[in-house]
């Protein structure tokens, strides 16, 4: 679940972590469709791409207080990188979830 400190707004979403190599590697890469969120931890680097997808995702950036400081929406097959290095990224399908640039969240 994702907590939005901001809004007082908890939405009931499973939240997968990626907080390995090998699970940031394969992202949701030749996935259908999701009814989760997977959250980016232990980055090295921002930069991301939507290669292999088949649905339109939003892209929150994180900083370490996981204030969210960037977002974007991306179409498959493209490349994306934040104006600075984000502590966590969270990937949904395109508008599942209400959350603004600012908002502070927490995942339960």
């Amino acid at each position: 679940m994702i907590l939005n400190n901001t809004t007082n707004e908890l939405t009931n979403i499973k939240i997968i972590y990626a907080n390995t190599f090998f699970r940031r590697l394969k992202g949701l890469m030749g996935k259908k469709d999701i009814d989760f969120a997977l959250l980016f931890c232990n980055l090295n680097d921002s930069g991301i791409h939507t290669h292999f997808m088949r649905f339109d995702i939003d892209v929150y950036f994180l900083d370490e207080n996981k204030v969210v400081f960037e977002k974007a929406s991306l179409k498959p097959w493209k490349f994306y990188r934040p104006e600075k290095q984000a502590k966590f990224i969270l990937e949904t399908k395109k508008d599942v979830l209400k959350i603004e640039i600012g908002d502070k969240l927490d995942f339960i």
